[in-house]
């Protein structure tokens, strides 16, 4: 448990509907999981979910037919739990209706995204250079062209004074 943001801890006690994956049958069911991913999304009911069951006798195109019914179902959260029983989980996140609107998509596992305030960083240097407007760059080029012409004519004026010497 080296990471805590990254572990399925937190929806472990959920209640969920248990789904065996035949080996080599998830393409042929694929209809019927996306039909139970709908009713779950439907009942919007809060710590729920759906196990699909998978053993090491599942095929990789199982695998993918899972993902693929996730897509087709616009289950946006589903994953593995590889730190004890290696099946694939579809967790559902409650959306109160009273709190969401019209919006929809008020649920993330993990919390809300807030996006990083831009601030300008000493440290960071890619910090300022976000925040230059576009005729900065030609004032810098200008400034730095001209800083070479006048480090090459330091240079020949100073050779010119050896020769002189």
């Amino acid at each position: 448990m080296e990471n805590q943001l990254n572990t399925f801890e937190p929806y472990r006690k959920w209640k969920y509907k248990k789904i065996t994956v035949k080996p080599n049958t998830a393409l042929q069911n694929q209809p019927y999981y996306v039909s139970e991913l709908k009713k779950l999304q439907a009942r919007n009911e809060k710590e729920t979910g759906i196990e699909f069951v998978i053993n090491d006798d599942n095929t990789y195109q199982d695998f993918i037919a899972l993902i693929d019914a996730m897509k087709l179902a616009k289950q946006d959260t589903y994953g593995v739990d590889v730190e004890k029983t290696n099946h694939f989980f579809a967790v559902h996140e409650y959306q109160d209706p009273h709190r969401c609107g019209n919006y929809g998509g008020c649920g993330l596992v993990g919390g809300e995204f807030t996006p990083e305030k831009p601030v300008l960083n000493i440290f960071r240097p890619e910090s300022f250079i976000q925040h230059f407007p576009q005729q900065a760059y030609y004032v810098l080029f200008g400034f730095l062209f001209f800083l070479n012409i006048s480090m090459l004519s330091i240079q020949e004026n100073i050779q010119l004074k050896r020769k002189s010497v």
